[in-house]
């Protein structure tokens, strides 16, 4: 099976997944107590005839499975409908709150890959010794706490106590300088770094103690295979056998935790967004539940469903390009 057809049927395959998605999110949305056509008229006179009309409008005095199948039919066009509270196209409203959820998202993934990397390969270089277990303890630490009490407590630490970092916002680098009120590009990229550095630990703690775990394990493995001590008769630096025959042969399986660790980052900017007051998708993800805006709900949960699953065929392919042994499918 070539490459092409492998992605083919790889996303073939994740149909089924978002259709599952869909059913459970409308349902679970659908089942919550709470009307939210009155929560949106909530300090306003809410007669009937007002109420019944702004549902026939968004299809609310529907049957839910017909609500469902028009929600999806919409889908399968590319509409993800109209947000009750908010009255405009969910795909706006997630376009104007995509930006901020990137940057979170990418700037903890490269938090967590430039740390864990290196701390996990002087680990097993070092195994056993008080550097070694330093790095397990403090693994073992990150992977065991939740990211929004890390938040939390770097707020605490070094915006309350020390006062060195803001604890609220994020000041975006793609805006000109003069709308965030900055002298120069200089001092905008500084304060986008200052308002980034709290919740891009808080989210990429977890992510980067999982990988240091396994590299570690992993380099530990491949230097303690034939080819390894071979090179080493041979008389090969040190340094040479981790970089190009212990260490390639290592990231195997951290592409796999890079793939599969999507979702969990992503479920994570949820909570960071939050205590950071961060206006990304997570924390208009919340604002949806609170107020049972269903289409906001629905087209949230069905984009990031989306994306993971395009994560994970983009980790099966990169495979290949790290171990040439992967193949795809059975060949003849």
């Amino acid at each position: 099976m070539g490459l092409l057809r492998y992605t083919i049927f790889r996303l073939l395959q994740a149909i089924p997944v978002l259709i599952g998605i869909s059913v459970i999110t409308f349902a679970l949305a659908n089942l919550a107590p709470g009307d939210p056509v009155r929560l949106m008229l909530q300090g306003q006179q809410a007669d009937e005839e007002l109420v019944r009309t702004i549902e026939a409008r968004y299809g609310l005095d529907q049957p839910v499975h017909v609500r469902y199948w028009n929600y999806m039919t919409g889908l399968v066009q590319g509409d993800l409908g109209y947000s009750i509270h908010r009255n405009r196209p969910v795909s706006e409203l997630m376009l104007e709150r995509a930006g901020p959820t990137l940057l979170l998202v990418l700037s903890a993934y490269v938090f967590a890959i430039v740390t864990a990397i290196p701390l996990g390969v002087i680990a097993a270089k070092r195994r056993n010794e008080p550097s070694d277990h330093v790095s397990r303890i403090v693994a073992l630490i990150g992977v065991s706490t939740p990211s929004f009490w890390i938040g939390i407590m770097l707020i605490i630490v070094f915006a309350v106590r020390l006062g060195v970092l803001p604890s609220a916002g994020l000041v975006y680098p793609w805006q000109p300088p003069e709308a965030a009120g900055h002298d120069g590009y200089i001092e905008h990229w500084i304060q986008t770094i200052r308002h980034l550095l709290l919740p891009m630990v808080a989210l990429g703690t977890l992510q980067m103690a999982t990988l240091m775990r396994v590299e570690r394990t992993q380099m530990i493995d491949s230097l303690q295979q034939e080819y390894v001590k071979l090179a080493r008769a041979y008389g090969v630096p040190e340094r040479t056998i981790l970089r190009k025959h212990a260490f390639r042969s290592a990231q195997l399986p951290i592409i796999t935790i890079v793939g599969l660790n999507l979702s969990t980052a992503l479920g994570g900017a949820v909570l960071i967004e939050t205590v950071f007051a961060i206006n990304g998708m997570g924390r208009l993800f919340i604002e949806a539940i609170q107020q049972l805006d269903y289409q906001l709900i629905m087209g949230i949960t069905m984009v990031l469903g989306f994306i993971f699953v395009i994560g994970v065929v983009i980790t099966d392919i990169s495979y290949a390009y790290i171990d040439p042994r992967v193949t795809y499918g059975d060949s003849e």
